[in-house]
Order: structure tokens, then sequence, then C-alpha cells
């Protein structure tokens, strides 16, 4: 039962999301209880429809004829690789490119948020198999149906997957890391909620995502009735972060503040990656080894780096 209907204001959350920081200025000024409900990504505008959620937290775009939304932050896409693959080697603060990965199959999730609206996927393409395992050219290839399961066939050596930081961290295990993906699509998240349901509570919550203070003339109407210092108390709640910045980059956290780790380092000279130090001397030879192809989960060899 939704917010509409009495009772909690619900607001939906998609996985990675972090509305914690949200949540804590809507209870510190609001007397209405906040309930958060985690929602698929792909069932995020059915629940807003449904009711089952007054506003939510979710991927962007969505269709502004019956929904509106305010974007956020802009998510980095990240390489997931396996501890012994080649990238694994690099400074943790190093960014990947396409060329990187181009000899790599790349497995994206059929819950994937990256290149669903179409562009250039890059590695090579999965293949479909014969039970006696051979390669059938007019097969489809197997999918894994979630991003855990593509992490999970990455950490078994069958290629790589790409998904936004945020499902990288939060599907993170220890036979896996990754790296940003530099001219990969970002993945946009913003607050979205049905049109013609904009309440007094989702202009609250608006204005809590926008930094609105308890003080500003919308904040005023539903702050508790014995709060006569809402002001020292309130502040401005964190606003979403933007697309990437030109400075020093990380990761993009859910609430849009970089926290992926220091920032990378310069290029060397050379083009090589930056060994010992970060950002100084490259690599001896300044290029990387030959990779295989990969293959399924439990097929082919894992590489591994040098």
């Amino acid at each position: 039962m939704s917010q509409l209907s009495g009772g909690a204001f619900r607001l939906g959350y998609v996985p990675g999301a972090t509305p914690g920081k949200w949540a804590r200025v809507w209870r510190e000024r609001l007397d209405v209880p906040l309930e958060l409900v985690q929602v698929e990504a792909a069932d995020a505008v059915v629940a807003l429809e449904a009711g089952d959620v007054d506003a939510a937290i979710a991927r962007l775009p969505v269709d502004k004829t019956r929904l509106s939304a305010i974007a956020l932050y802009e998510e980095l896409p990240v390489v997931v690789v396996s501890r012994d693959h080649l990238l694994a080697a690099t400074e943790e603060d190093e960014s990947v490119s396409a060329a990187d990965v181009a000899d790599d199959v790349v497995h994206l999730p059929a819950d994937d948020v990256l290149y669903v609206a179409g562009g250039p996927v890059p590695g090579l393409r999965p293949v479909a198999y014969r039970e006696d395992g051979s390669v059938d050219p007019a097969g489809v290839a197997d999918r894994p149906p979630t991003t855990a399961e593509a992490v999970a066939w990455v950490a078994a050596g069958a290629g790589v997957t790409v998904v936004p930081l945020s499902l990288a961290r939060l599907h993170h295990r220890k036979d896996v890391t990754y790296r940003v993906l530099d001219g990969g699509p970002t993945a946009p998240v913003g607050l979205v909620w049905v049109s013609e349901r904009t309440t007094d509570l989702v202009d609250e919550l608006i204005g809590i995502v926008r930094g609105r203070t308890v003080n500003s003339s919308r904040g005023r109407a539903a702050t508790r009735p014995d709060d006569d210092d809402g002001a020292a108390r309130g502040g401005a709640a964190a606003r979403g972060g933007a697309a990437r910045g030109s400075g020093p980059r990380g990761g993009t956290s859910a609430g849009g503040t970089r926290s992926g780790g220091a920032a990378r380092g310069a290029s060397s000279a050379s083009g090589g990656r930056g060994g010992g130090a970060r950002g100084s001397a490259p690599r001896a030879g300044g290029s990387r080894p030959a990779r295989g192809t990969g293959g399924r989960p439990g097929g082919g060899k894992g590489r591994r780096g040098r």
C-alpha cells in the first residue's frame, strides 16, 4: 500500500542506489514515516504506476509523458575481470579502454542497464555451443540472467563484463576486480514519480534531494509541529553528483560524490601503464602480452597477468 492510501511514504530504489542520506534528512524533518523499498531496475516504473511506491530512485531515462524525473547523478561504467586477468595487475585507480578488452569475451547480463539502448559493446561477442562442445554459428549464446551471475561467470574465467560502478561494488567478491572503462556509456540515476501524483510529500522529497533547506518556503509545510529549531538541525542534503567531471576521477558513489580511491595517475610518456608509484615510469616494453578469447563458464583457459 502506498502513501496515497495513507500510512508511510514509500520510496523505491534500484540495486546499487543508496538513498540512506536522503532518508535521514526526511526523518529529521518530517513526521510522516518513510519506507525504503528495493525494486529491480526493470520493475521501477511498473511499481510507480501500480502505486506500490510513491517515488523511486531509478535508472534514467523514463517516459516523460507519464512520469516526471530529476537527474541526480551518473555512474561510471567499469569492466569486471577475474583476479588472474592481465588488467588485474594494473593500479586500482587506472582506467582501461575498449582496446584493452578487445580480445575478451564480454558477457552482458539480461538486466544490463548500460547497453540496453544500444551502442557499441567492447570486446568479443559470446558464441553458442552445441552439446558436443563445438561452436554453433547459428545458435544463440547463453547470457547471464543477472549482474550477480555475470560476475560469477567472470570469476570462473569465462570472460569479462561491463556494469555500473555501484553494481560492481554491490556484487564484489574476492576473486574479481574492476577498472573504470574510459569512453563507455554512463548510467544516469534520478528521482522518478508519476506526474499526476505530485503530492506535497513528493515535493518535500524533491526539495531534500535538491538540497533545499528546512527553512525554505517549501520546506516549512511538512516539518514536525514542534520543530522550532529546524533550521539548526536541518542543513542541506548532499546533492547528487553531476556527470563525470574533468578533474581527478575515481568512482561515482550513489550520492554522486567521488569515492573510488585516489586520483588516477597521469599517462606515461610512452603510453605504457604506470608501475610502482602511480602515474610514474612506463611498464617495460610499453605493450600488453596477447590474450586468449575466453569462453563459457567452466570452459576455456583463464588468463594470467604478468
